[in-house]
């Protein structure tokens, strides 16, 4: 695929993601325009004073709420990445209709206009908490998993496809454990919600790279999940602050002890390759499975889940994976 040649706009661009993602198309990709679509224009401000000032660049203030404003972005676009949402757990429970209204619904509204006009391809950023949810922010992507997947059915002669991608915990993301743990780490005292916990793990860089090559991959109605390491919640702590008191508190509302990225149910329809699944929609007509020629079935009962995954984060692995996103924050906290 020739990015020079494509348009790209990504919802909620001022996020986490969609900063470095944004760095990586302009430093290495060079796409003939780039949009930035998110809802806060204090946020585009700083993000365009902090370097993000760029000719192919452009900040566009809409709400993905807000259909005829999305439509409006899309005129033109050749490739979308879905990547606005909310997701902090505690505050989609205490305001779950907000939650579904953008998470849902916005994601309806980026489908509608995706078709209403000339995309050709979306990419939807899903998490490991879609999978056998047990809080509202896991609900509410899986619901949006479910609609752009789904969509695909909607196309007809039009072009445009629809896939995801699902992945853990990104090191450094907003309600990431690690900044929590960093601030913590001054006090010299961590919490921890419980001492069995594991996580899925990888660098914001790693998801990044992952959609970019997920989206030049994908035919529409794959769910892309990449294997990815775990670590013991422990681990995490003592990588980061490894003279520190842990106090217990007690697991939260809303909150796993492991986390799932494939369940036995999606096995029985997922391929493996060789450093992700790949997920297709059972009994898609308009789907061409063409995957199956790269990749191996699962076998009876494979459950790709935190606390029995395969591959461990060492300490040392923990900690250089931790180092660049450290740095940042010890420069933010001397400011403060």
């Amino acid at each position: 695929m020739n990015w020079s040649d494509k348009v790209v706009l990504i919802t909620g661009g001022t996020g986490s993601f969609g900063r470095a993602f944004i760095r990586r198309m302009l430093d290495d990709f060079h796409p003939a325009k780039l949009i930035v679509f998110s809802r806060d224009e204090l946020k585009q401000h700083e993000m365009r004073s902090s370097g993000f000032d760029h000719p192919d660049l452009r900040y566009f203030i809409g709400d993905v709420r807000d259909l005829s404003r999305v439509r409006r972005a899309m005129q033109g676009v050749d490739i979308v990445v879905h990547a606005a949402a909310l997701k902090q757990v505690p505050a989609c429970e205490y305001n779950p209709i907000e939650a579904i209204m953008t998470n849902i619904m916005g994601g309806r509204n980026v489908i509608e206009a995706a078709l209403d006009t000339s995309v050709e391809k979306v990419m939807a950023l899903s998490t490991d908490k879609a999978v056998n949810p047990i809080n509202l922010y896991g609900a509410t992507k899986l619901a949006a998993e479910k609609l752009f997947i789904q969509s695909n059915a909607y196309a007809g002669g039009r072009d445009v496809r629809f896939s995801c991608v699902r992945y853990g915990n990104v090191v450094g993301s907003r309600g990431s454990v690690v900044p929590v743990f960093v601030r913590q780490r001054e006090t010299g005292r961590l919490t921890i919600t419980d001492e069995r916990m594991t996580r899925f793990w990888l660098s914001l860089q790693q998801g990044v790279d992952f959609t970019i090559r997920c989206i030049e991959q994908m035919e529409g109605g794959e769910v892309f999940v990449p294997k990815i390491p775990s670590t013991h919640i422990t681990d995490l702590a003592k990588a980061i602050a490894p003279d520190a008191e842990v106090e217990y508190i007690g697991i939260r509302p809303g909150e796993k002890l492991h986390e799932v990225l494939i369940s036995e149910d999606e096995a029985r329809h997922t391929l493996e390759l060789e450093d992700m699944f790949v997920v297709e929609p059972p009994g898609a007509l308009w789907f061409g499975h063409a995957w199956r020629n790269q990749g191996k079935a699962l076998p009876e009962g494979f459950r790709y889940a935190s606390d029995s995954n395969d591959e461990w984060l060492t300490q040392d692995e923990i900690r250089k994976l931790v180092r660049p996103f450290d740095r940042v924050m010890q420069e933010r906290l001397k400011l403060e």
